[in-house]
């Protein structure tokens, strides 16, 4: 884990979501999560559901989102889970970088598939931005997504993201994009 710092709220409030650290009631969506074909069609595929339990029994449910920027994406009405989101650092050992020392902020997130289309990612991301731009200095935030997920690149089109370039990671294309965090400060978008 970076030293450097990340969004250290608990919660974010949305008026339809809640972002917040995962608890037991969120196990049978984080399985659905990483063994759904369709989730994961552009993150290397499926994992074995076996393992996906046998992972979440090693940290337990809460461990997944145990560090500071990784949340779950809850229904603000149900606390039903709807997926993740995360603002971490990419690691600099890791290719898709705008500097060479790396340890950017990238946001990254996965909603259920009976989530899509209703626009939670975008109201999650922008919350999730909007913290880190009230807490953090000004910086490069970076968005990173298979070139091949359509979908992914509209969404960060439409947060603001502008692809700066492309490589190759997990077997794949990649296309890198950039936002400075300040872009996300203050009112609605």
């Amino acid at each position: 884990m970076s030293p450097l710092p990340t969004l250290s709220a608990e919660e974010i409030a949305t008026g339809r979501l809640l972002l917040r650290k995962a608890r037991d009631a969120d196990r049978d969506g984080l399985v659905e999560l990483f063994t759904d074909p369709e989730v994961r069609a552009h993150l290397g595929g499926p994992r074995p559901r076996e393992e996906v339990e046998r992972f979440l029994d090693a940290i337990g449910t809460a461990g997944a989102t145990a560090v500071p920027g990784s949340y779950v994406i809850a229904d603000r009405a149900t606390d039903r889970f709807l997926g993740t989101l995360m603002l971490d650092r990419r690691p600099s050992a890791r290719p898709g970088h705008l500097t060479e020392e790396g340890e950017e902020l990238e946001l990254s997130y996965v909603l259920r598939r009976g989530a899509w289309g209703q626009g939670f990612a975008f109201e999650a991301a922008t919350a999730a931005l909007r913290a880190a731009a009230a807490e953090l200095p000004d910086q490069s935030v970076l968005i990173v997504t298979q070139s091949a997920n359509e979908r992914s690149l509209r969404l960060a089109a439409r947060l603001g993201f502008r692809p700066v370039g492309t490589f190759e990671e997990f077997g794949a294309e990649q296309t890198l994009g950039a936002a400075r965090l300040s872009a996300f400060a203050g009112g609605p978008r």
